[in-house]
């Protein structure tokens, strides 16, 4: 994985805070700096319009003196750590609060043009060249019967107003800091919480691909990321138990195929070359027809299964007779039952018990028990098929005292080609398929079977079927 999600990730975070150090070092102070100047500003508007609509006024009309003007606005002056001045419309400078009142000794303005910064309230800079540094200037006329007398003008040092600029900015410079240091915190959280486990998961994907499914991802944590993890193990276990499986299967289809192949063709080369005598091939072509009959039966079993499972089956489901069904597969293995000299037990509820499932394959499943039982049981012996009703089921019990199946292999049994050790020397014709079929069909049914087995005593199935609507009916 070469451009991985951790260096994107990281890629944006430093993006982040580049952009974050551009803006708070370049557009911040410039947009801190104009909203304190037109708060200043207007504060300071205010204040220059009041002077200028009673003391100034008073001035311009005699009402009071200049040096009484002089003291009440050096200490507004203070106050506001402002400078105040008094300008004639020429340029002449009456008052100024940054210096004492000399009456003999004026100050001009040569540039005072109050008219050209018509456009805006304030100004910002060196006031007409009369000031050396930078400066935020109000100018308000001082009128009287309509006719402009002179200007209030104040000013405050842009000095000032920076400094003001400075202590807010450091306040967002400190936020800013702890923002970035948060998300540090932040990122080193995703990277041991996020990322490290899902590179642990990506390294085990990558282990799965090239086949090795006893790849095994550790994660001790219970959030989703563990919950993932766990998953992927778990698939991990089940694809490498398949592939178990499969080799197993081929392993057995390929054993159970050569077997038969090898006993047909070293008998008919013996017949052939003569080593087996004419006198005796109707006894060995006896023995490759029963050869082709069970490689036939592999066969169809093998295809019987390949089309068998739980999600594609299809059923064609309708009402008959179980009982019906179970006597005349009692009597298809008379013939049998007879040179083995076992006898077939019926113990069915009522005369007739209608179940509603797929009649040929519920055939199938009773003819795979049936035939399983007579090949496990001793000479002699019974076999009972029985049926009982439960809760609106029909159970369907096969039951022998036959060599019966070992505890450790009761799971097993449905497997594809599993025989237990007990049952190869008893089982010559097998193909192990017979039960993995009834699985699969009473699964197809969505109904259970269940195997009750004790060794050396016998082993009885049980599967369930549902009833028919005439029986519930009835009941």
């Amino acid at each position: 994985m070469k451009k991985t999600l951790y260096y994107k990730l990281l890629l944006a975070y430093l993006l982040f805070g580049l952009f974050s150090f551009i803006i708070i070092s370049v557009f911040v102070p410039r947009i801190t700096t104009d909203q304190l100047i037109k708060k200043n500003a207007k504060k300071i508007y205010e204040n220059a319009t009041t002077i200028a609509n009673t003391y100034a006024t008073d001035l311009y009309t005699n009402q009071t003196d200049l040096k009484i003007v002089k003291e009440k606005l050096d200490k507004l002056s203070h106050f506001q750590n402002t400078t105040i001045q008094i300008i004639n419309p020429s340029g002449l400078v009456v008052l100024d609060t940054a210096k004492d009142l000399e009456l003999d000794n004026t100050t001009m303005i040569p540039n005072f043009d109050p008219i050209s910064k018509s456009d805006s309230y304030y100004m910002v800079g060196d006031f007409f060249h009369f000031y050396s540094i930078d400066m935020l200037s109000v100018i308000v006329p001082i009128t009287y019967q309509f006719k402009v007398k002179g200007y209030v003008a104040i000013h405050v040092p842009m000095s000032q107003i920076k400094e003001e600029c400075y202590n807010i900015l450091s306040i967002n410079y400190i936020t800013a800091m702890i923002v970035i240091l948060l998300s540090i915190i932040i990122l080193i959280f995703f990277t041991d919480i996020v990322y490290l486990p899902l590179r642990k998961i990506t390294n085990a994907t990558e282990q799965y691909a090239s086949g090795n499914m006893n790849y095994e991802i550790q994660m001790d944590s219970e959030d989703e990321m563990g919950y993932l993890a766990a998953c992927l193990n778990y698939m991990a276990g089940e694809i490498a138990n398949t592939e178990e499986d499969q080799k197993k299967f081929i392993a057995n289809v390929s054993h159970d195929f050569r077997s038969p192949l090898t006993s047909i063709q070293g008998y008919l080369k013996a017949m052939m070359d003569g080593t087996i005598p004419p006198e005796w091939h109707e006894k060995y072509l006896q023995i490759v027809l029963n050869e082709t009959d069970r490689l036939k039966k592999l066969t169809d079993n093998l295809l019987l299964l390949n089309n068998l499972n739980t999600k594609g089956m299809r059923l064609d489901k309708s009402d008959f007779n179980i009982n019906e069904m179970i006597r005349n597969v009692a009597n298809s293995f008379e013939i049998l039952c007879n040179e083995k000299k076992i006898s077939l037990k019926l113990l069915l509820t009522d005369e007739e018990m209608f179940v509603y499932a797929d009649f040929d394959k519920i055939q199938r499943v009773l003819y795979n028990l049936v035939d399983n039982a007579i090949k496990f049981s001793p000479n002699g012996s019974t076999i009972t098929l029985e049926t009982s009703l439960k809760k609106n089921k029909l159970f369907v019990s096969v039951k022998d005292t036959g060599i019966g199946i070992p505890k450790e292999s009761q799971k097993l049994i449905w497997n594809r080609f599993y025989k237990s050790d007990l049952s190869r020397g008893k089982d010559k014709k097998g193909t192990g398929l017979g039960l993995s079929i009834v699985k699969e069909i009473i699964n197809a049914h969505e109904e259970g079977i269940n195997v009750v087995s004790t060794q050396g005593v016998g082993t009885e199935f049980i599967f369930s079927l549902a009833l028919s609507k005439s029986n519930e009916e009835e009941d």
